[in-house]
């Protein structure tokens, strides 16, 4: 199930576990999370939006990681691992940082959503590593 060399299946399932690990995440730290921005949970507004959103955000980088981890050559779970945390690095946090630091957030905050991002792509990672792209 392969079309123009990306695994959609890997890619699909991985966006999925991306998706979890989000959840999971802010189910676990979400009341730091509303501190750092400031709000209460009844500030929240109940909408499906950004759900959807984060699902199609999620797709986009899973098939944006899968295209870069295919270009490496060898394709496993070590690379795919390593491939995550690399564009993180490079290009997560650092943005993540850039507009924090402009936007007067906490530290707290970009403590919180970074290190969501990065486990959202050491999984992607993995999974795509593991399947095969």
């Amino acid at each position: 199930m392969t079309f123009a060399g990306v695994n959609y299946i890997a890619v699909v399932i991985a966006a999925l576990a991306g998706f979890g690990t989000g959840a999971v995440w802010y189910m676990m730290l979400g009341r730091f999370w509303l501190a750092a921005v400031g709000k209460k949970k009844e500030d929240m507004e109940r909408t499906p939006t950004p759900f959807l959103i984060s699902i199609v955000a999620n797709l986009v980088m899973a098939i944006m990681l899968a295209g870069v981890i295919g270009h490496l050559g060898e394709v496993n779970v070590k690379t795919g691992v390593i491939s995550g945390a690399l564009i993180w690095l490079g290009f997560v946090i650092t943005t993540m940082g850039v507009n924090h630091a402009f936007e007067g957030a906490k530290t707290s905050l970009t403590l919180i959503d970074g290190g969501h991002w990065l486990a959202v792509l050491l999984v992607m990672g993995a999974v795509i590593g593991a399947f095969g792209v």
